[in-house]
């Protein structure tokens, strides 16, 4: 099986300018051109992950995970648009096992992306990006990281011991995901804590996610 390629040239006009630079799908069953015999997708457990998604963050324990609660969720948040179904803000149980199996049925074993990070609007260099599994994904969906360039722009993959198979190419597994963005400096953390230990950041990996098909994953952060 063939891997689906859009591999935009990588320009920018400055480093104030943010735009994600490209995407790779390795589809499941194989890869061409030697780099990988087999993409093997994480075994996604769609009613599983819902219930554990719903047991975690719906606190006032209504069915859904809404308003202030969507505050403490920021991978579900972030999804919202692929999530909902009927436009009430809400997120269901339902909704989330229909997403997770919608990643089951894309059929995308390893995707690759580039995502920016922009601080007080210029590139951010030398941050470390982490995309973390949401809890309801845990065991499942593997980390993944990388560090910023010089013009703020940064590819997360899973590190290589963690990849299902070695032959398996880098890039992120589908699912929804806590983004962390990190900087030391002497010793001291320079980003603000509501973007990495207390993250408000989050994404879903998906290849109908609008940020990826647009090819503009941008994370804005403020110093103060």
């Amino acid at each position: 099986m063939s891997q689906h390629l859009n591999l935009p040239c990588r320009a920018r006009k400055s480093p104030a300018i943010a735009s994600g630079c490209f995407v790779m799908m390795a589809v499941l069953g194989g890869c061409s051109g030697g780099v990988a015999s087999r993409v093997t997708a994480p075994g996604y457990s769609p009613q599983q992950a819902a219930s554990k998604a719903i047991e975690v963050y719906d606190t006032d324990k209504d069915g859904f995970v809404a308003g202030s609660e969507l505050d403490n969720a920021p991978g579900l948040k972030a999804a919202l648009k692929n999530l909902e179904t009927d436009g009430d803000g809400k997120v269901s149980e339902s909704e989330v096992a229909e997403r997770v199996q919608a990643w089951e049925n894309q059929g995308v074993g390893i995707m690759q992306f580039s995502c920016d990070v922009v601080l007080d609007g210029r590139g951010l260099e030398g941050a470390t990006v982490t995309f973390e599994p949401d809890v309801f994904l845990e065991g499942v969906v593997e980390a993944g990281s990388a560090t910023t360039d010089g013009f703020g722009s940064a590819s997360p993959r899973i590190p290589k011991e963690n990849r299902r198979s070695p032959t398996d190419p880098p890039g992120m597994q589908l699912g929804i995901y806590k983004v962390r963005i990190s900087k030391i400096v002497g010793g001291k953390e320079i980003i603000p804590p509501q973007y990495n230990s207390e993250t408000t950041l989050g994404q879903e990996v998906a290849k109908d996610d609008r940020s990826i098909m647009n090819k503009k994953m941008v994370f804005y952060l403020k110093s103060r």
